[in-house]
């Protein structure tokens, strides 16, 4: 048997497949095999040069009059033009195994996927077999596969390259997969990177993104990346300063980013001289005296406080009277939103993608508080665009409550969540992210000063209110500030699409009764 495109034994048949990822045309072709009873070793495999029209199989299966088009579709009930497909029973387990392994280098792997394809119709047994030997190598190429994508997901750096005016920077990164990934890998970046142009070069396949479309293209060079840019040395000073010599494990440093990745991270200069130097770090840290504590979290008594006692000591901001006008406090919390962005008094700025700020008009008649960004938030930067926010908008448009009149907020600035998988799944702030936070949600009350507060569940309550709030019990009900301003405590949307289906057209029309309360005539006289 040739795998090198050329015809299987007498009769054979060679299948051209249009390019190296032509997963789609895999299957096609393996359907009319087996519906066409050919066995895997009357069968080799090729890539063709570039995509085109031409026909699936070079030859007839069987006898058959004509061959299947790579790009045959089916319209309608016209069952003419369907190839001929016996039922075929598989594991859903072989479906995701044929996405990884067909990605692989290894130009075999179609032949290997055909052979335990038809083995899994004729060998019953071959299911309940995990020692058998082409499952093994199956598994080893689709595992291959898949740590080749998340090195991807992690080592790729990307170099800004100014543009024309008005047109976005943008930003380009070289890396050389081992597998055939950009295609099934480049969506992840679309959702990380989705308000930047980019584009990542690799030697066989390129991507680009503008905001809206993934292109794709041929390979490039290695000279075709930009060199090294202002924001790489900011990248590289902050690895210097994260980098913590008494964790340093040196042979799992190099099992979780292997050394051939190194040229191509800019980073890994600095590796060799950190290294060395670690073990004198490491008793220079321990010799060190423990530092104090800088920042106390304190609730502010008073509606509208000048922004000099608002101050911390990280960062100082310009004092504001107590009667600013609208320009000035909107200049002010653009000065105060400058400063969250920066902010790293709780571990959550760590790993989210960056401070989300609330969103609004100064002198906004309502401001919704929720409890903390989520996925899309995080990735957008900005607050209630994701499942629970377009819940939230929904509500607000049925009620009659104007979108210019809120200002959206939460109390918690960054996304806290823990990975399952490559899915980052939403955890609960705890007490301390939402008291690191509280000074940025005062300031913004202060500044904003909304006629009434709709608090979004019981992280959102605690932070507004300064208690704890049983949110089912005080749900639909006036309370007040300290600095007298009105709040109503209701459920977070969120919680509205975690009810059970039978249950949540019920659960959203008592939320909206909660939302009601709150649209009424006089704001400034609330009810008691």
């Amino acid at each position: 048997m040739s795998f090198d495109g050329g015809v299987a034994g007498e009769g054979g048949l060679c299948i051209t497949l249009e390019s190296e990822t032509d997963l789609a045309g895999f299957r096609r072709a393996a359907r009319r095999l087996m519906a066409d009873g050919v066995a895997p070793d009357r069968v080799s495999w090729q890539i063709g040069g570039t995509a085109t029209n031409a026909d699936l199989f070079e030859s007839p299966v069987n006898g058959a009059a004509d061959a299947i088009d790579a790009t045959q579709s089916v319209k309608g009930d016209d069952h003419s033009a369907t190839p001929r497909e016996a039922p075929l029973s598989v594991p859903r387990s072989f479906g995701k195994l044929v996405d990884s392994v067909g990605l692989h280098v290894d130009r075999s792997r179609f032949v290997l996927l055909y052979r335990l394809l038809w083995r899994l119709q004729h060998e019953p047994a071959l299911r309940g077999d995990p020692l058998d030997a082409q499952w093994i190598q199956a598994d080893r190429m689709a595992h291959a596969v898949r740590r080749d994508q998340h090195k991807m997901t992690a080592f790729v750096r990307f170099r800004r390259i100014d543009r024309e005016a008005g047109q976005a920077p943008l930003h380009v990164a070289w890396y050389e997969p081992d597998h055939h990934i950009v295609e099934a890998t480049a969506p992840f970046f679309a959702r990380r990177f989705a308000q930047m142009h980019w584009s990542i070069l690799t030697p066989r396949r390129s991507v680009s993104w503008d905001g809206s479309v993934l292109r794709f293209a041929d390979g490039a060079a290695r000279d075709d990346a930009p060199d090294a840019d202002a924001g790489e040395a900011l990248w590289l000073t902050y690895y210097q300063n994260i980098f913590n010599p008494s964790r340093l494990k040196l042979a799992m440093m190099r099992k979780e980013m292997p050394v051939r990745y190194w040229k191509n991270l800019p980073e890994a200069v600095l590796i060799d001289p950190l290294t060395a130097a670690a073990h004198q770090r490491s008793s220079a840290m321990i010799a060190q005296q423990p530092t104090q504590a800088l920042r106390t979290i304190r609730r502010l008594a008073v509606s509208n406080p000048p922004m000099a006692d608002l101050e911390t000591p990280h960062r100082s901001l310009p004092a504001l009277a107590a009667n600013a006008s609208l320009a000035e406090r909107a200049q002010a919390l653009g000065e105060i939103r400058s400063a969250a962005s920066g902010c790293t008094q709780c571990p959550l700025y760590q790993h989210a993608t960056q401070t989300v700020f609330g969103e609004g008009a100064i002198g906004a008649r309502w401001m919704f508080v929720g409890e903390q960004p989520g996925d899309q938030e995080d990735l957008r930067g900005q607050p209630f665009v994701g499942p629970a926010g377009q819940l939230l908008a929904k509500a607000l448009d049925e009620i009659g409550i104007e979108r210019r009149l809120v200002y959206l907020t939460n109390a918690v600035k960054h996304f806290k969540f823990e990975l399952r998988g490559k899915r980052r799944i939403h955890k609960t702030a705890g007490q301390r992210e939402a008291a690191a936070c509280l000074d940025w949600l005062e300031r913004e009350i202060a500044l904003v000063r909304p006629q009434a507060i709709v608090a979004l569940g019981a992280t959102a309550a605690r932070a507004v209110l300064g208690r704890g709030v049983a949110v089912l019990r005080e749900r639909g009900r006036w309370q007040r500030r300290a600095d007298g301003t009105p709040v109503l405590v209701t459920l977070h949307p969120s919680a509205l699409l975690r009810t059970e289906p039978q249950q949540r057209e019920h659960a959203y029309a008592a939320w909206l009764a909660d939302l009601r309360i709150a649209q009424v005539e006089q704001l400034s006289e609330p009810p008691t």
